[in-house]
């Protein structure tokens, strides 16, 4: 009980940029929205980070900034946004395309947020490059050949340049087969394997460690990770999206605020560029999330908008709030499961 305690006060500091890390996410989700409604001239009555009880607010000329209890999320209150308004300023008010930049401002911004993240940690770390640094006995690796020292060129056709381009592969293999290309001392040579699942783990290995090789990079080519890294997020988290889809995945795989925070904290402690980084994860997942076309996410507005961009037919706007407003009750449902899920079995990491 005493360690338990002793260790959640040294680790305070670390908890604390972790929950700031992840504020920093819906902060700039809900910033996106709150500029284009600015910008088409919506008038906007809150902008919220947090729910729950109201701790306290700052009243503006027309808005109130408030923080509320549980750093979980945001929003910010759009007038007409979930019924009609005869507002001039009015959400309802605004034409398809006006709404459309408005409700796909938040994706973007945490898109954009995740490629100035990737930028800076490109140039303050660099990344590793995909040398094998030891082969484990008996491995599938090792059973193909495999030795230390192989750079990894190539994985079935897809070109690898750093160590998580590749450990994705591996993700993405799910078991299957993988066709290898390395350079070993100047020559390439091929190898065939099927990674093995670490019941432990939850995740598929071929038996191999990262030699720790990094590559510095200058302004220009930390430009290009920003982009890359965040193209390469981007996939693998439709990727992800993908096998719940179909089934294809455990409820090991899923965690909620509490995993979040905790992974944050951890990420905290191994330096400031890890938390940058995984912050830059969190952003690409946040807005990709927020895509997904479910009514009350930004996704569903987006569908909704794109139907009256395509049909010229105009959606019931009192029809529109009752879909949105069911739709954020399931939210808020799933929520509740994952915060349970997360308490009574948290991700294993």
């Amino acid at each position: 009980m005493f360690n338990s305690l002793t260790s959640i006060i040294v680790n305070i500091p670390y908890i604390i940029m972790a929950i700031l890390a992840f504020s920093l996410l819906v902060i700039i989700h809900e910033l996106g929205h709150f500029m284009l409604c600015k910008l088409n001239g919506v008038k906007v009555s809150e902008f919220s980070l947090g729910m729950g009880p109201k701790l306290f607010g700052i009243k503006g000329k027309e808005t109130e900034y408030l923080i509320k209890a549980f750093p979980i999320g945001g929003y910010v209150k759009m007038e007409g946004e979930e019924e009609s308004s005869a507002d001039p300023r009015s959400f309802t008010s605004k034409t398809p395309l006006q709404k459309l930049s408005i409700v796909s401002a938040g994706a973007i911004m945490n898109l954009i947020l995740a490629v100035v993240l990737f930028i800076f940690v490109g140039a303050a770390k660099g990344y590793i490059l995909p040398i094998v640094g030891q082969v484990l006995p008996n491995s599938p690796a090792m059973k193909a050949g495999l030795q230390t020292g192989d750079e990894i060129t190539k994985v079935n056709k897809v070109n690898i340049d750093r160590w998580d381009e590749f450990l994705n592969e591996i993700y993405v293999a799910k078991g299957g087969n993988m066709n290898i290309e390395v350079v070993r001392d100047s020559k390439l040579k091929k190898f065939s394997l099927k990674p093995i699942k670490d019941v432990k783990e939850n995740r598929y290995k071929i038996g191999i460690g990262v030699s720790g090789v990094e590559k510095k990079l200058n302004l220009g080519e930390s430009i290009n990770y920003g982009f890359d890294q965040t193209i390469s997020t981007a996939k693998q988290t439709f990727g992800f999206f993908g096998t719940i889809f179909h089934g294809k995945f455990s409820a090991n795989d899923v965690g909620g605020p509490i995993s979040i925070i905790r992974i944050s904290t951890m990420s905290a402690q191994a330096g400031f560029t890890t938390l940058m980084y995984f912050t830059a994860l969190m952003s690409v997942q946040l807005g990709i999330f927020n895509i997904i076309p479910f009514p009350a996410l930004d996704g569903g507005w987006i569908f909704m908008l794109l139907f009256e961009i395509i049909t010229g037919k105009k959606l019931d706007d009192n029809k529109v709030g009752v879909i949105n407003y069911i739709g954020f009750m399931i939210l808020m449902a799933l929520m509740v499961l994952v915060v349970v899920k997360d308490i009574v079995s948290p991700l294993k990491f």
